[in-house]
């Protein structure tokens, strides 16, 4: 038997001095992974209440049902949600029916000549909509002369002031020409579907900026994979669209793809100058408009409206990464309770799963997410196996979304622009805060 020096003793089997050397690790390791697994359960019950808000929503928007009560003559009119009518476009409604308000459709563009033709094709069909403006926004392409073709009137935009962004500034634009009561917000790559803007314009009736979500085109089993992904994280972080009791302002969420409001409140709200320099442009307008009082709604419009985001996994990857950790809008003590989030409750159960050593919270939340993705198949036009086997991918989307977090992107359309203020952490706090609208004006 070999001879051990003086003063050792064995522990377990492993040599130590004193008791102490050999065992010293473990404890550590083991409190660690007790931390871990309270985080964990901790994210897996914010995540759990944020999805059960999902049992009570808003409805979704609808299209009006066509009044064929007597005495309508078989004109074009329409019933709303609420059940007031509403006119037929700029024909005007029938005998004893008030007509709806006028709409006009504001669209920026830049460099939008590959999309814009079915999105204008969809607006300028649609009866309820009074004008269409597109605001070339210094396109180099045939942007302008497509959209002049199609009928809808250009707004030739002005060059890029200091401190906006391309979009805001392009909104900004439109904003002064639209002549509707109500205006309607559209990006190039939207595919309204008839009774879209009747269904937003009543809307308006209970909130003062509506945001619809809209359903996906995503085409491939990687690029629908990789967006499910990124659009559960969403979920996690913020609940189910069209919660019945609107957040707290800095944690209000919208979609900038489609958005309606009352032309002379946003006007008066001065409401894209105030988040001119911001990326995060729709969430910013959102928040700080919610921070004055508005009713800000964000909408399921996915049986009305259709957005054909992006062509491949890769701009997935680069474009929607870019946009969706928030940052700019977001203070950085709740970034880092997203990420937690994000990481503990989705991406760590599918590391664990692929490693072949879940724990039964891993698996249970490996339930919940599936749960989810069946829910999310909604949120596409044609859902696939992509949209099932998204969770795979919530590990890639936990690091783009910290990647685009600690190394936020400013470029879009070809400009790049400067870091933003040390104060666009909190879009509520940016510029004056106005009195909220009149809620009872153009009722």
């Amino acid at each position: 038997m070999r001879a051990e020096p003086a003063g050792t003793t064995r522990t377990g089997g492993a040599i130590g001095t004193g008791g102490a050397v050999g065992t010293a690790g473990r404890p550590r390791a083991g409190a660690a992974a007790r931390v871990l697994t309270a985080a964990q359960a901790a994210a897996a019950l914010v995540v759990l209440a944020r999805l059960a808000r999902g049992r009570r929503r808003l409805p979704p928007l609808a299209a009006p049902v066509p009044d064929t009560s007597p005495g309508t003559g078989g004109s074009a009119a329409w019933i709303g949600r609420g059940g007031t009518p509403g006119g037929g476009g700029p024909g005007g409604a029938g005998p004893g029916v008030s007509a709806g308000p006028d709409i006009s459709v504001i669209i920026p563009a830049r460099d939008e000549e590959r999309r814009l033709g079915p999105c204008l094709r969809a607006v300028l069909a649609d009866p309820a909509v009074t004008e269409v403006i597109v605001v070339d926004d210094e396109s180099s392409d045939g942007t302008a002369r497509l959209a002049a073709a199609r009928g809808a009137r250009v707004v030739r935009g002005r060059p890029l002031p200091d401190g906006w962004v391309g979009k805001q500034w392009a909104l900004h634009q439109g904003l002064r020409e639209a002549r509707g009561e109500v205006v309607v917000t559209l990006d190039a790559d939207t595919r309204p579907r008839p009774g879209l803007f009747h269904a937003l314009a009543a809307a308006l009736g209970d909130h003062d900026l509506v945001s619809a979500g809209p359903r996906f085109v995503c085409d491939g089993l990687a690029e629908q994979a990789l967006h499910a992904s990124f659009l559960a994280t969403l979920v996690y972080r913020f609940g189910p669209i069209g919660p019945p009791a609107p957040p707290p302002p800095h944690r209000v969420v919208a979609n900038g793809q489609c958005l309606a409001f009352r032309r002379e409140a946003m006007r008066r709200a001065d409401g894209f100058a105030r988040v001119r320099g911001h990326m995060t442009d729709d969430v910013a307008l959102a928040r700080a408009l919610a921070g004055d009082g508005w009713r800000v709604g964000f909408l399921d419009a996915g049986d009305l409206l259709e957005v054909d985001m992006h062509e491949s996994a890769a701009e997935v990857w680069r474009e929607w990464g870019r946009s969706l950790p928030l940052r700019d809008v977001t203070r950085p003590a709740w970034q880092a309770a997203d990420l937690a989030v994000v990481w503990l409750a989705a991406a760590l159960p599918a590391l664990r799963l692929a490693a072949g050593r879940p724990t039964r919270l891993d698996l249970t939340l490996l339930a919940v997410r599936v749960l989810l993705t069946t829910a999310l198949r909604r949120s596409y036009a044609r859902p696939g196996a992509g949209v099932m086997l998204s969770f795979l991918l919530d590990p890639a989307t936990a690091v783009r979304l910290t990647q685009a977090t600690l190394r936020p992107v400013r470029t879009w359309r070809s400009r790049a622009y400067g870091p933003g203020r040390a104060a666009l952490a909190d879009a509520v706090t940016c510029g004056a805060r106005p009195a909220p609208p009149d809620r009872n004006a153009a009722r």
